[in-house]
């Protein structure tokens, strides 16, 4: 048994944070699937650099430029067939689970991030024309995505929440999704095919943290903020899905809204190159992982249930944080800002 499936014992899926054609040709998403790989994410930073920084689709690309398409045409047409086949790929997965696992995601366009109704509009159109069970639709949680995320869970579309840096974050993405399935009950709709996860950014949190903290000329809580944060993320989650209000809901076959942990990556190369895996393992959660932290994880990552250990130390150290002035709700609102900048440039 390798690490990842040691993970699944544990309660926690890994799903890849990469889509490329090449994988898709020659065999290696299935490899990573027998592996243990369940899922598969991507967003348009990394359809950017599988495109433009590979030659996997210079054939795909000669035969779509001379029709005079445009280029947001081009780039959904390649896009929606790696997702596709991504998820053709994962089918068996999603049938094994049960639809708990065994999902693509696909983000619709950053430009639309401030816009609800074209936010809706937008992942109904996509969803429709991917038109595969196993497919999740990225919505950001920014203040126009978070009213979208109810509309479409309420309407029967599966959605990967994504761009969560901060609580607020989360407990407003959590409500969403509860006033959704709350919605597709009132219906008269089956919940138990309602799937979502709600994607909480990890390691950026610790690269604008961390500059701050040596400005002010503290490092004891350099690159342990991200994971502070996290934790106390979790700890709400158990809060949210374990009252009344969704009992009501799980009595009628709702599944809870997992977490994902993204930005998993280590940015900081004083740090363990596994620490946003090792630190972060417990049930009812998924890890979307880059792939040299991967093969890193598999070579020489720790398995154990690590994520609700030192809740209160965690607690503490953002009690530290906020002591020594340093506001990090102001830094995760400006991180989510970033982070739909950076897809729309992409």
């Amino acid at each position: 048994m390798n690490r990842i499936q040691e993970l699944a014992t544990l309660g926690q899926s890994v799903w890849y944070d990469n889509i490329q054609r090449a994988p898709l040709d020659d065999g290696g998403l299935g490899a990573l699937v027998e592996a243990g790989v369940t899922g598969v994410t991507s967003n348009p930073s990394i359809f950017k650099n599988a495109i433009a920084g590979s030659a996997d689709y210079d054939d795909a690309l000669g035969e779509l430029a001379p029709t005079g398409m445009p280029l947001t045409g081009i780039y959904e047409a390649l896009a929606l067939e790696d997702i596709q086949r991504a998820a053709d790929v994962l089918r068996p997965v999603y049938d094994r689970t049960g639809g708990v696992d065994g999902y693509v995601s696909l983000e619709v366009s950053p430009s639309l991030a401030h816009d609800t109704v074209a936010t809706v509009a937008e992942a109904r159109r996509l969803y429709a024309a991917l038109d595969r069970p196993n497919v999740l639709i990225k919505v950001p949680a920014t203040p126009a995505g978070i009213p979208a995320i109810e509309d479409l869970i309420g309407g029967g579309i599966n959605i990967n929440v994504t761009l969560m840096f901060s609580l607020d974050h989360y407990d407003a993405v959590a409500g969403a999704y509860i006033a959704g399935l709350e919605r597709l009950a009132a219906s008269g709709r089956d919940l138990s095919g309602a799937a979502s996860v709600a994607s909480f950014f990890v390691s950026r949190v610790d690269t604008m943290v961390d500059q701050v903290l040596e400005e002010v000329g503290n490092r004891e809580l350099q690159g342990k903020i991200a994971i502070a944060n996290t934790k106390v993320a979790y700890a709400r989650f158990h809060e949210v899905f374990g009252g009344e209000r969704w009992e009501r809901l799980a009595a009628l076959g709702a599944r809870v809204q997992r977490p994902l942990w993204a930005s998993t990556s280590t940015k900081n190369p004083r740090y363990p190159d596994t620490l946003y895996v090792d630190a972060l393992i417990g049930p009812d959660t998924v890890n979307t992982v880059p792939p040299a932290t991967i093969d890193a994880f598999l070579d020489h990552g720790t398995v154990s249930p690590s994520l609700e250990a030192d809740l209160d130390e965690a607690r503490d150290q953002l009690a530290r944080l906020a002591e020594l002035g340093i506001d990090l709700d102001a830094i995760t609102e400006q991180l989510q800002e970033n982070g739909v900048i950076s897809f729309a440039n992409a």
